[in-house]
């Protein structure tokens, strides 16, 4: 079977149907956390999380700048300066929502109190390694919180676009980029299909509408697997 990493002018499977926005992965990633988690939401896509999820749904949505019940955003009037997620994008809280400092925030983190985190990557390994804190050459701020969240909670699930910016997939045999945890991830959201990593490698779960596992394993440098166990 072909396979080959596009380049920069191409945008792989731009035209497929039912390519999902990031809401409607962010919905679509909710649907399947279990009423009763308590979920930390990274920067970046994961933050959708909180805004997209059912009103009637019991998960508690953990920020690591130290909120415990995140909200949807805040907009217009609603908005508090003092009032940030991590990414530092302007939220509400739900009722019955706790602040505390940051060192209590990664206490929460570090004694695996935390049933799943919600991060994106720049690559992710099929054994299970990610990187998402770090490219060569280019500058970044800060770490952050994600080495302590990928030990620390219960699960990682990553949301990410399957491709990047120049058109190369994300998902890889081995992760070229520092390393941010090795072996975490189990779940991989994206906007085409959700994978699942597993001893064979990734397996995909769902497929989104008008792409088969032939087209899609054209673009990705690592074999993908389709098992009728593992369909949604």
């Amino acid at each position: 079977m072909s396979r080959h990493a596009a380049g920069p002018s191409e945008s792989p499977l731009q035209n497929v149907v039912g390519r999902r926005t990031s809401r409607e992965l962010a919905a679509r990633l909710a649907n399947d956390i279990p009423d009763g988690w308590f979920v930390n939401i990274g920067i970046g896509k994961p933050t959708i999380i909180a805004d997209v999820v059912e009103p009637e749904r019991e998960i508690v949505f953990h920020s690591e700048n130290g909120i415990i019940g995140v909200g949807h955003f805040a907009e217009g009037s609603a908005q508090d300066d003092d009032l940030i997620n991590a990414s530092k994008e302007p939220i509400l809280i739900v009722s019955g929502a706790a602040f505390v400092n940051h060192s209590d925030s990664f206490a929460l983190i570090r004694g695996g109190h935390l049933d799943l985190a919600v991060m994106g990557a720049f690559q992710v390994a099929e054994n299970g390694d990610f990187a998402n804190w770090s490219i060569p050459g280019e500058k970044i701020p800060a770490i952050g919180g994600a080495m302590d969240l990928a030990v620390g909670a219960k699960r990682t699930w990553i949301m990410m676009d399957l491709f990047d910016r120049a058109g190369v997939s994300k998902l890889c045999e081995r992760c070229t980029y520092p390393l941010t945890a090795r072996g975490a991830v189990e779940r991989v959201y994206t906007e085409l299909a959700i994978f699942e990593i597993s001893t064979i490698g990734f397996v995909v779960r769902e497929l989104v509408e008008g792409l088969n596992l032939e087209e899609l394993q054209r673009y990705v440098p690592v074999e993908i697997r389709l098992e009728d166990s593992h369909l949604i």
